[in-house]
């Protein structure tokens, strides 16, 4: 795994290090540097284009035309008109942040008071998710990226820290035993397996 900025250098010391023949590129479509052989756009079904803007004005950082002109557009969690594919996230057991070893179900804290806590895009939906799930959930919403401190995180309780796994990992450091990493599972079309894999088959 390589990150950088520039994603074409990124993409060099990848195949210096360790040549390869297929790179994955997060974040990739607007590197028009890398001369993809194969665009895939994801979308979140419960925002779409937004208010169809680009940056400052909305959410987008390319028109929503862009979409056009992708190979494949993946929606999340529910379909959209002019989608090729579906993808579902499905909740996988709690893993503790201090002793990855130890794991626990959803279910094994239903109907308890938990401190949820997102610094991602779209923070409602985990909250919504461990909602559904049965959970007395009391959300914190940090800005995507956030770089975590310890003491933000200490609500002056006992009860149990949820957090996503993208976050779980910038506050390894300073975990307690009752705060969990929350992971979910992408559960995708068969049909898109069959397409990618015909893809790579082409490209290779």
């Amino acid at each position: 795994v390589f990150a950088g900025p520039d994603r074409l250098a990124a993409g060099f010391a990848l195949l210096r290090a360790a040549p390869c023949d297929l790179i994955i590129c997060d974040d990739g479509l607007q590197h028009l540097a890398l001369q993809a052989d194969t665009e895939i756009a994801v979308v979140d079904a419960a925002h779409g284009t937004g208010n169809g803007h680009c940056l400052p004005a909305g959410p987008l950082r390319e028109p929503a035309a862009r979409l056009h002109t992708v190979d494949a557009v993946i929606t999340l969690q529910d379909e959209l008109p002019g989608t090729t594919y579906a993808m579902r996230l499905q909740s996988l057991p709690l893993r503790c942040i201090m002793d990855p070893a130890q794991s626990c179900s959803l279910d094994s804290l239903r109907g308890q008071n938990v401190h949820a806590v997102a610094g991602i895009a779209h923070p409602q939906r985990f909250f919504d998710s461990l909602h559904e799930a049965g959970l007395n959930v009391r959300p914190h919403a940090f800005a995507d990226h956030h770089p975590f401190q310890a003491a933000e995180l200490d609500f002056g309780d006992n009860a149990p820290v949820l957090m996503t796994a993208k976050d779980a990992l910038k506050c390894e450091a300073f975990a307690r035993p009752n705060w969990w990493a929350a992971p979910v599972e992408a559960q995708l079309d068969d049909s898109l397996a069959t397409w990618l894999t015909e893809t790579l088959d082409q490209e290779t």
